[in-house]
């Protein structure tokens, strides 16, 4: 039914689109037709309109909100867990992935026209004003029709505040436009102002969409708890990116991204996925390819065979090249201490020492050797892991030695053809709403011990970690780059531990005007003359550490992303395409990259 649904609104928009410059064909109001007169009467109408727009944004491409796996052939690259190849934790090196290579190089350039995740889907915002604009019409409770308006309002509002965070500022729009409406030629909207309308648009959402529309979650549509965990999501980093830029006001963005995150975590219906298991409960969730009644997951795209597919498995586990050095090293050990701390520690001289003693959570998203059996990868193919590029006899291959298992699931291609995966999406899980009170909190300067332990503690407590104490904040020599207090600190690397692999990482670089942090090499496994043994021959090339001494695999030495650059002048945004500056001389290009 809901297939059938997606398929009439299909044909509905189309013919809004093609009736809506024809003056005479609105006024014949044919009856073997739907028109924008004749339409927009139940609640039905409504829902079957919104339908589309849940359509549009399974395009992760040039809508990328609720980012899945796209779907086809561009899930190899278009996949959520592919985000973090823009940053310091994964490092790929295969050249249909050369676009992450390059902007997480600092080396990408302004383009003619689109780009992945970039300047585009503004078909998105006319679909989302034409529904805005009638959903009045129809002759149902205000209620009623304030749900479906509450959908399209925290679709458009995240849609705007994505572009934010990409572009600064840019026009905004909130009425449906015609060919010569005088916005198609308008100036770049200030930011200030752009958020301003982001926040209405979010406000009403997490006001009027119903706690629960009755659809299992399997998945389901957009409800208010969804509304708040984005609203908390945009509101962070909004705060925080005015906070360390300095552009404005971040008081308001953190308390409302507190409140939010609070009230879902208080009145919501979720909470984490638990068993009692912490060696297995982290990395389940990511692993299961049907999540409905999942407690965690608030929002995920379901994928099956017939309707829509992907193939993300296939090549993510070779694409993404694995996870540096770098954020291995961010595990904490057992006693709560980071490396550069701990005694526990027992160094990186062998692959298997780095899993010695610590955070159950780096064992559920790195392989361990002992474990490829238990996950059977590669679909026990009977070969030793970890695999470097250039070792010979097959097999997935790494440019680190540390291949992600965090979201491997072995029954999603056993048997199956290219092209036939149904490894869900999860989108909005609950285990974000407790990282984001933690950090508005501490960015606040309010944050209490209660306040911790009904956030990080809570996910710690599911790994069986040690808890994060006020009174006893680690001071991690490694995180002084940062500039912030060691309990902002440990706040930052609990949000890189817990969202790892989920397409976090490169927006929160931008909002805490880390860039720097890209500026450093992307480092692999370490060298030894252990692991050389084991690991020989391979193409990967090593260099020696600066900070440690040591030899580890340098992954882009000898290729054009080698030594990485970061400009603060330009590069926490995105240019603007040259097509669109063309196409309305209005705009202005961002700064450094005229």
């Amino acid at each position: 039914m809901k297939k059938n649904l997606l398929k009439f609104s299909a044909a509905l928009l189309v013919t809004f689109l093609a009736s809506g410059c024809n003056d005479d064909f609105l006024e014949r109001y044919p009856l073997d037709q739907i028109t924008n007169e004749t339409f927009w009467n139940t609640e039905n109408d409504l829902l079957v309109y919104n339908n589309r727009l849940y359509d549009r944004i399974g395009d992760d491409i040039n809508v990328p909100i609720l980012h899945g796996h796209d779907q086809g052939f561009n899930s190899h690259f278009g996949s959520l867990w592919n985000q973090d190849e823009f940053t310091d934790n994964m490092a790929p090196r295969v050249a249909r992935h050369n676009r992450f290579q390059q902007v997480r190089a600092g080396m990408h350039n302004t383009t003619g026209g689109d780009q992945w995740f970039g300047y585009d889907g503004w078909f998105f915002v006319r679909d989302i004003n034409v529904g805005l604009a009638n959903y009045d019409k129809a002759a149902i409770p205000q209620a009623t029709k304030d749900k479906y308006i509450g959908e399209a309002r925290l679709m458009r509002g995240w849609f705007y505040a994505e572009k934010v965070g990409k572009f600064g500022d840019v026009p905004f729009v909130d009425r449906e436009l015609n060919i010569d409406s005088e916005e198609l030629f308008a100036a770049r909207t200030p930011r200030a102002e752009v958020m301003k309308k982001v926040l209405e648009d979010l406000n009403f959402a997490s006001t009027k969409l119903p706690n629960d529309w009755g659809d299992g979650n399997a998945p389901g549509r957009l409800n208010r708890w969804a509304a708040l965990l984005v609203k908390a999501r945009v509101c962070l980093f909004e705060g925080t990116f005015n906070k360390y830029h300095g552009i404005g006001d971040s008081k308001m963005w953190l308390e409302e991204a507190a409140k939010a995150s609070k009230e879902l975590i208080e009145q919501g219906p979720y909470s984490l996925y638990m068993t009692g298991d912490p060696q297995n409960d982290y990395n389940a969730t990511h692993r299961m390819l049907d999540l409905t009644g999942n407690p965690e997951v608030i929002q995920w795209r379901k994928y099956k065979v017939g309707v829509r597919t992907n193939h993300v498995l296939n090549y993510f586990r070779g694409y993404s090249g694995g996870l540096t050095k770098s954020i291995v090293d961010d595990y904490l050990c057992t006693d709560g201490l980071p490396i550069s701390l701990s005694p526990l520690y027992k160094g990186d001289e062998t692959i298997e020492d780095v899993f010695v003693n610590r955070d159950p959570r780096l064992s559920q998203t790195v392989l361990r050797p002992s474990e490829t059996e238990k996950y059977q990868y590669d679909q026990n193919d009977g070969r030793t892991y970890p695999r470097l590029e250039g070792n010979p006899g097959g097999g997935v291959k790494s440019t680190t030695g540390y291949h992600i298992i965090k979201n491997y699931n072995v029954n999603d291609l056993l048997g199956k053809a290219y092209n036939q995966g149904e490894m869900p999406a999860v989108i909005l899980r609950f285990g974000e709403a407790l990282l984001t009170y933690a950090e508005a909190m501490a960015e606040l300067g309010t944050i209490t011990q209660a306040d911790l332990d009904m956030s990080i503690n809570k996910l710690r407590d599911r790994v069986g970690m040690p808890h994060l104490m006020l009174g006893a904040v680690p001071v991690d020599p490694n995180y002084a780059i940062h500039g912030v207090s060691p309990l902002i600190a440990e706040i930052r690397r609990e949000r890189r531990i817990e969202l790892a692999v989920e397409g976090h990482r490169y927006p929160d670089i931008k909002r805490w005007k880390m860039g720097k942090l890209l500026t450093m090499k992307d480092y692999g496994m370490r060298w030894s003359e252990a692991n050389k043994a084991r690991f020989s021959p391979t193409s990967m090339k090593t260099s020696i550490d600066p900070k440690s001494g040591k030899e580890y695999i340098d992954v882009y030495k000898g290729t054009d992303f080698e030594n990485p650059v970061f400009d603060e002048s330009k590069h926490y945004f995105w240019p603007i395409p040259l097509g669109d500056l063309a196409a309305n001389p209005a705009l202005e290009q961002n700064p450094g990259w005229e």
